[in-house]
């Protein structure tokens, strides 16, 4: 355990379970206390997320917001505040797809990924900012559709490339207080959302990565853990790739 990390909090959007959850299991066991999030569907989810977190002896807690939403979002931050006074580490994971060329899109399907991926990282990021103290932590979850384009994923790619922009801007006016900001671009990892790729389409992407094989939700998870840690104190405005080599 990392006694640097011990007593930090850490908030993670839409980390009941996936990425999200392995990254606030990751940093509960460096010592972090751990503040769940997700939408009200997943409450349940969240707690028992919250309770095994607890059972590594950390305080952990589950608070329902939809990232999407500035109200939802500014009631959550309020209740936080309560509770855990500060948030040294904000970690923006919560994030859907719904994959369609732009021809087909639907103008629901491409605001959902927008408000849901990237107005979200404003409404939580600007709510969070006056509880954390100096020398905290802010990492965000883009992807390597962000930064090299994904056939039928214009609205996610988008969503992607400005948590980019997002974290270099923010990078350069946070640097005096000494909070990081970074980004990790993952490529295809297992999860839920990796699991609706058919098999053909699967085959094909091992054989472009040099790896040949898809990432682990922990590989991001570790990432996550070092950039919130002291070795990383001096790497700020960076996106990483974590897509076992597909990006070159």
């Amino acid at each position: 355990m990392d006694t640097k990390l011990k007593g930090k909090n850490a908030l993670i959007t839409g980390s009941s379970r996936g990425i999200g959850k392995s990254i606030a299991l990751a940093l509960a066991k460096e010592g972090c206390n751990i503040i769940i999030n997700d939408i009200a569907p997943a409450m349940e989810e969240a707690k028992k997320t919250a309770s095994e977190i607890k059972a590594l002896g950390v305080n952990a807690e589950a608070f329902t917001a939809d990232v999407s939403d500035y109200e939802s979002v500014e009631k959550m931050v309020v209740e936080i505040q309560k509770k855990f006074q500060k948030i040294d580490i904000l970690v923006n994971n919560a994030g859907i797809t719904k994959d369609r060329t732009l021809k087909k899109m639907a103008k629901g399907e491409w605001y959902d990924v927008i408000n849901i991926n990237l107005n979200s990282i404003y409404n939580v990021t600007h709510l969070v900012l006056p509880l954390m103290p100096d020398g905290g932590r802010i990492i965000s979850l883009s992807s390597i559709a962000g930064l090299g384009g994904n056939f039928g994923q214009t609205n996610y790619g988008a969503t992607k490339a400005g948590i980019v922009g997002f974290t270099k801007s923010l990078s350069k006016e946070l640097g005096k207080n000494k909070i990081t900001v970074n980004a990790i671009a993952p490529g295809f990892i297992k999860s839920k959302m990796t699991e609706k790729i058919p098999v053909m389409v699967i085959e094909q992407l091992m054989e472009l990565i040099p790896m040949k094989e898809m990432g682990l939700p922990e590989d991001v998870a570790d990432l996550a853990v070092f950039l919130a840690s002291e070795q990383s104190k001096y790497i700020t405005g960076q996106v990483i790739r974590i897509d076992g080599g597909l990006g070159m």
